[in-house]
């Protein structure tokens, strides 16, 4: 599997999909978390494209997703535990916490069904935003926000990402 590093193209947050679209991808990330929880790395290799486009942003030690699904580390070596998870568009978000004071988001972006994107945020708030430029207004709508929870850990920083 290769990964790409870098910014990633826009989210594509303002398609709307079908309600079977999303539950579809909704079911293929718990998939993807119940791969990594059980060290499937074939049910994996069918979820996740081979060209996957990867974009980080967060402390170096903890790109574990990575490092998961290039093979680097073992899928045992950081325990992703969902608590939060929603779609938008062709995209879901996933917000997960620790114990520990580890906190992190996933956008994984589908392309044709498979997941061909994914921007990981560890210890690192995120805002998405839709931007409409008609009428030259160019209101913004928020689109989801990171929990309030992550808030108490201390302090991190807060990315606004618009689409």
């Amino acid at each position: 599997m290769n990964t790409t590093h870098g910014e990633c193209d826009t989210v594509k947050a303002t398609v709307t999909l079908s309600s079977e679209q999303q539950n579809s991808h909704r079911k293929t990330v718990k998939t993807i978390y119940k791969a990594l929880r059980d060290s499937d790395t074939k049910k994996l290799s069918n979820l996740v494209g081979t060209e996957l486009e990867w974009w980080y942003h967060g402390p170096h030690h903890c790109q574990y997703m990575m490092e998961m699904l290039t093979g680097k580390s073992t899928l045992k070596a950081f325990k992703f535990k969902p608590r939060r998870m929603k779609v938008i568009g062709d995209c879901v978000i996933v917000e997960g916490w620790e114990e520990k004071g580890e906190y992190w988001v996933h956008l994984w972006r589908f392309k044709e069904g498979i997941v061909d994107q994914i921007r990981e945020y560890f210890n690192t708030l995120i805002t998405l935003v839709v931007r409409d430029y008609e009428g030259g207004g160019g209101r913004e709508a928020r689109l989801w926000r990171s929990t309030s929870r992550a808030r108490v850990q201390g302090s991190l920083p807060d990315l606004v990402l618009a689409v």
